[in-house]
């Protein structure tokens, strides 16, 4: 230690270099980090869908599902399987144990897949992992003034698509709204039942003579040549002119017919799937990034792009509706602004209680420097900059330069001691040795408090371990600079002062504030129960407030969007749906305060909706209100009011998607049965419950209405008498809205499909009308339906969704209020009082089981860092004691914490909880300052309350000091309204609470339980030597 002190002194310059070297790194570094929101968490789920072609729900769960699952579920680090069977296709989703290897598991689940048998027709499974990147960064609507619909979409899909997808980490863009062309060809049956032509014999000669083919290598007298047949139609008119050949008859002599002749063939367009933009057509493109890609710059390049576009594509419009980039940068600038205020309110305040500007230059260097080389490690372990990481800056400002302002306290107050013996070089090593047991053991407290952190497994730990990171390097950067620039700046700084004369005037021992605390301590100590009775008595207090406070998952957080989806009833038309949207659409666009109404309509089976809880053949409807309005939570219940009691067929709901996509205001149950009738029931009576709690809105349950479904019953025997088959009947009735692609015509150098229009069928009124159709049979004449078959009524489901090998389904509210906790525990007693059926296990799901394990994560992280720092403690000061009385201080935080959160009217949350583990550290740290103190006044030679009292005077200015600048820095946190919800408010106004009460108990506490201590333990120090 004497050695590296001396060093430095020594060698100024170099210590002058590495400084600036640093800083530029620092600096570099930080501006190459990337920007996100929330760190990049691994989310443990797996999605796999299949296509099942026709098949009922029932049918999709038994063939397809069922083998799924049994092949998934006992996978490698397999958490849960849930599968949900629609009809036509299946939805799996396996969730992981944290911390698996995801790409592993991703391979493993793919060659299991490979393994199952699913029935004929079923397509291959696919996988896509879910990941935080799934969701778009940015969205697009773009219209025109001048183009009409289908050239836009050859703009957007020639000009701006490419672009788009070039820019440096766009994973994916995907368009809708674009309108397809296709050649339609509707068959005139009249025509051709009088020439005795079938839809499939023209079929089949269509597509017999549309063939090219090339014949290979022929040798001529020349040398080899190839021959090719070509018989491709190259554009539609051609396929007008096409001859059908014929059997002659009288009436049509002629062995061939035109194609035109029985046909009516045209071209048209139409849209793929509807988009509007404030009730304008328009395409929008939502753009993905790559995994690794920075948010923040790919949206930018996208905006630059598209003003570039919007500049040189005449009548071009294009709105950015969805802009993931915009809240990251804000929050970045916020946390910046916050930390460079904080950074000053600091300064500020250690010029006030040092009044020397040297001293305070020398305190605030290690700010920067500090947290620059921790810029510098980040970078290097490739973590990104997030709300996390700059929280924790923030915060760090405060701790950083704790321990330049101890050291420096320390010189400055020894310079100016009437009786120092020291001069130059040997009075600051001396002076910064001597403080170097303090904040070498704060450092590793403050670290060690972390350091539980890192072993909270799950989301939260990933979420923290960034925070925990930067304020490690944070804290072991101050501590370097404590013992290296700190020494070598006061040399320089204080030349004159260390080798002058010492002249009595120049220095008084203490301040009146340490004389008028001396006094204070010394009455405390010789009344220990009245003041001990005192503090427990406010600790209690405060605890009493718990209820009050009450708890919730992470602080909320607004974006003032608000995503609709409105799922239509089972079995209802395209056109009700559309009719019933655009009643929303229209009441939306009346609005003053939202700024754009984007609707978007999908067709069934589309992931993103599948995700975003709409059903396929849905609308998604986002609103994007005007930043500046003031009350967003009003109008997004006016807005949700307004959809839900609008008694539409289909239904709306309202999803809450905060920029975290964590449901955190959610309650949920989730009920599993074998029984699928008994399961419904359950979900209806605990549905009830739910909405008659008034803390409650938005219940609805996962579990559908059933259709209802007839069953024709073919009697084989009848059938055979006329000779048919079941399959004819099948083919006769099935609903034909497959549309079969004839072949293919060119247009422009586009190939568009050719579509055989079916005639539509007047859509039958009642299953009456269905049995009453006329059956032709192979002697030529017609049998009604009703004669070869009978009806078999029953139900089945839209969706069948299961869980552990059992039925499941969720019911779900969103909680009004912000505590969690409350809402929660009044519908658990309302459910328990239900007789729900047999059978039927029901759990809690949502936030408020992320919320309990979460807390009893971080809880375990507390008990086990206040171990940690004990330990620590204990090697310090080679004894068990003093330690203890350290760790007294600590119960205190808790007081002024809980009273400004309660005064503040925020509830105790993640945040909240992170800053109860900082103020371990922090509290920690003032008492070893002032412990360390009475130790060494006692092996000195004093008494013990002489010591006691000495080492309060002396330590009174570097503990207030330390205290006040780490409050300083954290006001803009507490006030702050602006970005970086998630460690905003609760942990500043935590911090700045808990260390008002603690520091000013601290001061009184700690020097009595030290004085208990010691004498039952008898406790004798002056024996103990250095050695």
């Amino acid at each position: 230690m004497k050695g590296l002190v001396n060093f430095v002194l020594h060698n100024k310059l170099a210590v002058w270099l590495l400084t600036i070297i640093i800083t530029v790194t620092g600096i570099y570094s930080g501006t190459r980090m990337n920007m996100e929101t929330i760190p990049d968490i691994s989310i443990p789920y797996l999605m796999v869908m299949d296509v099942y072609p026709g098949a009922t729900p029932e049918k999709v769960m038994e063939d397809v599902s069922m083998p799924l699952e049994k092949a998934v579920e006992n996978l490698e680090g397999v958490k849960a399987v849930f599968s949900n069977s629609y009809s036509n296709m299946a939805n799996l989703q396996v969730e992981y144990e944290y911390g698996v290897d995801m790409d592993e598991a991703n391979r493993e689940l793919k060659s299991a897949l490979e393994a199952v048998t699913l029935p004929e027709g079923a397509q291959k499974p696919t996988v896509t992992a879910i990941s935080m990147n799934m969701m778009p960064v940015a969205a697009l609507s773009i219209a025109s003034t001048t183009e009409d619909i289908v050239e836009l979409t050859s703009t957007v899909e020639e000009i701006i698509l490419p672009k788009i997808e070039k820019i440096n980490g766009v994973a994916s863009a995907t368009i809708a709204g674009q309108h397809i062309k296709e050649v339609q060809l509707t068959y005139n049956k009249a025509k051709m039942a009088e020439l005795g032509l079938t839809e499939d014999s023209v079929k089949q000669v269509i597509q017999a003579s549309d063939l090219s083919v090339s014949l290979g290598l022929y040798e001529f007298e020349e040398g080899e040549e190839a021959v090719a047949v070509d018989g491709k139609f190259m554009t539609a008119d051609e396929l007008k002119e096409m001859l059908i050949p014929l059997t002659p008859s009288e009436k049509n002599t002629s062995p061939f017919v035109k194609l035109s002749e029985i046909a009516t063939i045209e071209e048209v367009g139409k849209v793929q799937s509807l988009s509007r933009t404030n009730g304008e057509e328009a395409i929008s493109i939502q753009i993905v990034k790559g995994q690794q890609a920075n948010t923040v710059d790919v949206v930018n390049a996208v905006k630059e792009l598209m003003e570039e576009e919007e500049k040189s594509i005449d009548g071009l419009v294009i709105d950015v509706s969805l802009d993931q980039g915009a809240p990251i940068e804000a929050s970045v600038t916020t946390m910046i602004e916050k930390a460079l205020f904080g950074g000053l309110i600091a300064v500020l305040i250690i010029l006030l209680f040092l009044r020397d500007f040297k001293s305070t230059i020398i305190s605030i260097v290690s700010i920067p420097v500090s947290i620059f080389m921790a810029l510098m490690v980040l970078n290097w372990m490739n973590i990104t900059l997030n709300i996390m990481t700059l929280g924790a800056i923030t915060v760090a400002i405060g701790r950083v330069i704790d321990d330049s302002i101890v050291v420096v306290e320390n010189i400055y107050r020894r310079l100016h001691l009437k009786d120092e013996k020291l001069t130059g070089r040997a009075l600051v090593r001396e002076a910064t040795i001597e403080m170097f047991k303090p904040i070498l053991s704060s450092t590793l407290v403050t670290v060690a408090v972390f350091a539980p952190l890192i072993f909270v497994g799950g989301m939260v730990g990933e979420l923290f371990m960034p925070f925990a990171l930067t304020m490690t390097f944070a804290l072991v950067a101050s501590l370097i600079v404590a013992i290296t620039i700190v020494p070598a700046l006061s040399h320089f700084l204080f030349k004159k002062k260390l080798y002058s004369e010492k002249n009595a005037s120049s220095h008084k021992e203490s301040g009146k504030l340490s004389h008028w605390y001396k006094g204070v301590l010394g009455w405390t100590l010789n009344h220990k129960i009245i003041t001990s009775i005192l503090a427990i008595a406010l600790l209690g207090g405060s605890l009493a407030l718990t209820p009050l406070i009450g708890f919730s998952f992470m602080g909320s957080e607004e974006e003032k969007v608000m995503y609709l989806t409105y799922t239509p009833e089972a079995g209802e038309l395209m056109d009700d749906t559309l009719a019933n949207i655009e009643v929303v659409e229209e009441e939306m666009l009346k609005r003053a305060d939202i700024d754009i109404v984007q609707l978007s309509l999908t067709e069934s089976g589309d992931q993103m909706s599948a995700m975003m809880g709409g059903g396929g053949g849905g609308a998604l409807m986002y609103l994007i209100f005007d930043p500046e309005m003031d009350d967003f939570p009003g109008a997004r219940e006016k807005i949700e009011e307004y959809v839900f009691n609008i008694g539409q067929t289909g239904e709306w709901k309202s999803q809450s998607f905060t920029s975290t996509s964590m449901a955190t205001n959610e309650v949920s149950y989730t009920f599993n049965s074998e029984d699928l009738d008994k399961l419904n029931e359950a979900v209806v009576m605990v549905e009830e419950v739910m909405k008659e709690n008034d803390g409650l809105e938005e219940v609805s349950s996962t579990s559908e209405d059933a259709y209802v479904e007839h069953t024709f019953k073919v009697e084989q025997d009848e059938l055979l008498q006329y000779g048919l088959t079941t399959g004819q009947i099948v083919m006769m009735l099935s609903p034909t809205t497959t549309q079969e692609v004839l072949t293919t015509v060119e247009k422009d150098g586009e190939s568009l499909d050719v579509i055989v229009q079916q005639e539509k069928a007047a859509q039958p009124k009642s299953i009456d009308d269905i049995l009453a159709t006329e059956v032709p049979t192979a002697l030529g004449t017609t049998v009604p339906l009703s004669e070869l078959v009978t009806v078999e009524k029953g139900t089945t489901m839209n969706t069948l969704a299961r869980s552990k090998g059992e039925y499941y389904a969720t019911v779900s509210g969103t909680i009004l209020g912000e505590d969690i906790s409350k809402a929660t525990s009044e519908v658990d007693k309302a459910i328990d009082k239900l007789d729900l059926p047999k059978g039927v296990t029901i759990d809690v799901a949502g936030a408020a089981a992320d919320m309990t394990e979460t807390f009893t994560q971080l809880g375990l992280a507390m008990l086990a860092a206040i171990a940690i720092v004990y330990f620590i403690l204990v090697v310090t000061f080679r004894e068990g004691v003093a330690p203890f009385a350290i760790l007294f201080s600590l119960p205190f935080a808790v007081i002024g914490s809980f009273v400004g959160l309660w005064i503040a009217g925020e509830t105790i949350s993640v945040s909240v909880m992170m800053g109860l583990l900082m103020l371990i550290g922090i509290v920690v740290t003032n008492a070893i300052v002032l412990v360390d103190r009475i130790i060494h006044m006692e092996r000195d030679g004093m008494t013990m309350r002489e010591a006691i009292l000495e080492a309060g005077a002396t330590r009174l200015r570097p503990i207030l000091m330390t205290a006040l600048a780490t409050i300083g820095a954290l006001i803009p946190l507490a006030i702050g309204s602006g970005g970086g919800g998630l460690i905003s408010k609760g942990l500043g106004i935590t911090v700045i609470g808990g260390l008002t009460s603690s520091t000013l108990l601290t001061l009184i506490v700690v020097p009595i339980v030290y004085e208990v201590l010691s004498k039952l333990f008898k406790k004798n120090r002056k024996e103990v030597e250095e050695n």
